[in-house]
């Protein structure tokens, strides 16, 4: 309760700095123009978990990608942060939950950072490459993204659409920063089930949420759907339908 109430004093005094109506009520419910917020410690625990864990295996993912364009130290560190952090941010500032998570609190870069480094450690020991590995990587960072993205915005009491619509930007986001650094075209944008995938998981975790089960297996549930169906199309070679150029007259 006292972090409830905590919480509730910041929302309402940053609110009353820009001249919004604020309500306050009990349970740490918070209304701020219009948008509502539920606090509820538990689920927000479990949040900062998955966020975390997406985190890490972003991170990961992003750094073995580095890793195999052949970058330096600093350019696998950067790739790494960038991915795992860029989808939260695009996420958090689209909420308007400013500054986003990850500049707020220091365990996100650190675990980028960490994840980062242990990749590069690895790979400068054993050369080691492998690109089923960073495909099973970027399914299970995708998947906790998505579910994550998804369950903070259900969190600020926004249309369940377009929660399912915070999730694929949390889960493609980072991704997508990554790619345009490496002057290729975004994996979001490709034929193959991506963003899809992320799509999907996300709307089974709004639903799940919408139907009041518990957070943790609405996330679990998501997760599964997300990435069971990016590696069913990774293995099956599924793509979404592509335009077709049109006959020259």
């Amino acid at each position: 309760m006292a972090g409830t109430s905590v919480f509730a004093t910041v929302v309402c005094v940053q609110a009353l700095r820009v001249g919004q109506k604020i309500g306050v009520f009990p349970g740490g419910r918070v209304i701020v123009a219009g948008m509502k917020v539920s606090v509820k410690p538990g689920a927000t625990t479990l949040l900062l978990a998955i966020d975390l864990v997406g985190t890490g295996l972003f991170a990961a993912e992003g750094a073995s990608v580095a890793v195999n364009a052949r970058l330096d130290l600093l350019g696998v560190l950067v790739l790494a942060v960038v991915t795992a952090t860029g989808g939260g941010i695009i996420r958090d500032v689209l909420l308007g939950d400013t500054p986003p998570s990850s500049i707020r609190d220091w365990r996100y870069f650190f675990t980028a950072l960490i994840a980062g480094a242990g990749i590069f450690l690895v790979h400068s020991a054993t050369h080691f490459e492998n690109l089923s590995l960073i495909t099973l990587l970027d399914a299970a960072g995708l998947s906790f993204f998505a579910v994550a993205g998804a369950a903070k915005a259900v969190q600020f009491g926004i249309h369940p659409l377009l929660c399912v619509v915070m999730g694929g930007i949390t889960g493609v986001g980072g991704g997508a920063v990554r790619d345009v650094l490496l002057d290729r075209v975004p994996m979001v944008l490709r034929g193959d089930v991506y963003a899809t995938a992320a799509l999907f998981g996300a709307a089974v975790t709004v639903i799940c949420l919408r139907l009041k089960l518990h957070p943790a297996i609405a996330s679990s549930a998501g997760i599964l759907c997300c990435f069971g169906l990016r590696m069913l199309a990774v293995h099956f070679h599924w793509n979404l339908p592509g335009a077709v150029a049109a006959n020259p007259a």
